[in-house]
């Protein structure tokens, strides 16, 4: 078994339509998990999620009262469903977090203890969410780390090239999928 594990974070239909991310980066993704599976590297998903009517989403919560009402009309359950295009196998699992980081609200570190994962390799939208959130606390924990650039993806093209290019590297590696896969 590898240490090293996927994360595929946020790659939920209703988020991803709701941020315009593209068929671009869900290819970019798609590629990274069929690697992944190719190698024997676990692949684990993560998804935001939260109970009818969202109890845990506090009103001083600036992000996620926003999104709230965003996705009010949407049931939980569709809500969660990861993007069509990158479903997880019967065998992999789906942590479901209440907040911004993948560790937050999650059981995501105990899972990745057991299975022995030292190194994770971060996808996900959005850039500035998600995927800086996880890959600090992933630090703090003594995971080493990866960032697939090219599947992860922000509103602002910018915050993206930034976080990738001058932010990521002095925690982690930054990598393409092309470079990942080889």
């Amino acid at each position: 078994m590898s240490n090293t594990a996927l994360l595929v974070m946020d790659m939920q239909a209703a988020m991803l339509s709701s941020f315009g991310a593209g068929p671009a980066v869900t290819a970019k993704v798609a590629t990274a998990i069929a690697s992944a599976r190719s190698k024997s590297i676990p692949v684990i998903y993560v998804v935001v999620g939260f109970r009818p009517g969202a109890p845990e989403i506090s009103a001083n919560n600036k992000g996620f009262s926003a999104a709230k009402q965003q996705f009010a009309g949407i049931a939980p359950a569709d809500f969660m469903k990861i993007h069509p295009d990158l479903e997880p196998l019967e065998n992999e699992p789906v942590v479901i977090k209440r907040r911004v980081s993948a560790f937050a609200g999650s059981d995501l570190e105990v899972l990745l203890r057991s299975l022995k994962i030292e190194e994770i390799v971060l996808t996900g939208i959005a850039t500035s969410g998600v995927v800086l959130s996880t890959l600090r606390e992933a630090a703090d924990k003594d995971f080493r780390i990866k960032v697939l650039s090219d599947a992860c993806a922000d509103r602002e093209q910018e915050v993206h090239d930034f976080l990738t290019t001058r932010i990521f590297n002095k925690q982690g590696e930054v990598l393409t999928v092309a470079e990942w896969t080889k």
